[in-house]
């Protein structure tokens, strides 16, 4: 195996294999895109993070996100 393809495994060793775009969230939701630019504006949505001018989510936090939802709902 190449040395460019270890080290590239190596330096994503912890991380998802993809983060989420807002249009991501928006279909795994099932709500408008529009939604989601509302939840971030007002912090209660997934927490995202910005790469560059691109906004991402890390699939780990959307899933605390949603588990943090339900459990909220079902008290």
């Amino acid at each position: 195996m190449s040395t460019y393809t270890d080290s590239r495994t190596a330096l994503r060793a912890g991380l998802p294999d993809r983060y989420f775009t807002p249009t991501d969230i928006a279909e795994l939701f099932d709500v408008p895109l529009e939604t989601v630019y509302q939840w971030r504006k007002k912090r209660t949505g997934p927490p995202g993070f910005r790469v560059g001018k691109h906004l991402r989510y890390d699939p780990a936090a959307v899933r605390a996100w949603a588990a943090e939802r339900m459990a909220a709902d079902a008290a």
